[in-house]
């Protein structure tokens, strides 16, 4: 009787998803590193962190009580005070494990060298837009802003702001090629706002873009996430949000539209699934119905997918 009523006497915790990062010079990245794994060992924390001499990026999910002390000690760092942290609903089975890595990059652009950072963030990089702004910019300029996408293109299959340019990129990495190609100069005199999921990818690439003569550029305050808080399904995004975690797909509101067509029959469908081939790590749109065959869960791709920084941030 004893061991029932415990059971039964037992809080359940609230599960939940944060998703932040903070650009600022980091003198020892590898000491950071220690302090943040025993830190979120101690909290009974799971997910992913990366570490750069630039800053910090991770997505961390598990109890909210436990994600609340996280926060609070990692802002109490003077370097991450300013840090904001998003978050979102959980069930505990998002991150199977605990991965914090020390690298040269926050987003694998591939130009550690060209990126400044202060404790103010980011030098030189696009002019935050806070949700409402960028709806108010919308207004103002009409179809004269253009939406530049600052994801891995497979991200904007099942949602992505209306009209929107989607990049031909399969990783961050192709993005300071892609931008120097010349097939967006034509662009350059637009009001152009970048954006992503969570803000991350576009602080360096609004820099990229300027740094490469792009006159007016804005990025998203918060990315997506941010945005489809203020606004659901109601506002300029359209689609679910792609995440990198075990629920790959976020949704705003109950009215998400769906805008991904499965790769076999082109039905609609928001549903990624890994490639049944164990070596590839590529993910295949399909429908409910196509996915009960394992043949079509193969994937065509060439290249592999890369886990970008903002499979975290």
């Amino acid at each position: 009787m004893l061991a029932l009523t415990c059971v039964y006497n037992r809080r359940v915790e609230l599960q939940k998803v944060i998703l932040y990062y903070g650009f600022t010079p980091l003198a020892d990245p590898e000491a950071i590193r220690m302090w943040q794994q025993n830190l979120c060992e101690n909290l009974g924390i799971r997910g992913r962190v990366l570490i750069s001499p630039h800053g910090i990026n991770g997505t961390l999910g598990g109890d909210m009580s436990a994600l609340k002390k996280y926060v609070r000690a990692t802002r109490a760092y003077l370097g991450f005070k300013k840090i904001a942290f998003k978050w979102s609903d959980g069930d505990g089975t998002e991150f199977p494990r605990l991965k914090i890595r020390v690298r040269d990059e926050l987003v694998a652009f591939g130009n550690p060298g060209e990126l400044i950072v202060d404790e103010n963030g980011v030098v030189g990089g696009g002019k935050h837009l806070r949700p409402e702004q960028v709806n108010e910019l919308v207004e103002t300029r009409g179809d004269e802003v253009v939406f530049f996408d600052g994801r891995n293109a497979f991200e904007a299959k099942i949602g992505k702001f209306r009209n929107a340019i989607v990049p031909d990129v399969t990783t961050s990495h192709d993005f300071v090629s892609e931008i120097e190609s010349g097939k967006y100069d034509h662009l350059k005199d637009k009001p152009i706002v970048t954006y992503c999921t969570g803000g991350i990818r576009c602080e360096i690439l609004s820099s990229v873009m300027i740094n490469r003569g792009f006159q007016e550029v804005y990025q998203i305050d918060g990315g997506i996430v941010k945005y489809g808080k203020k606004f659901g399904d109601k506002g300029l995004w359209e689609g679910s949000l792609y995440t990198f975690d075990a629920r790959m797909a976020l949704d705003f509101s109950l009215d998400t539209k769906v805008i991904g067509c499965c790769e076999k029959c082109g039905k609609s469908t928001k549903q990624f699934y890994n490639c049944a081939t164990v070596t590839c790590h590529e993910l295949v749109l399909l429908c409910g119905e196509c996915a009960q065959d394992s043949k079509n869960k193969k994937c065509t791709h060439v290249h592999s997918r890369q886990h970008d920084s903002e499979l975290i941030g």
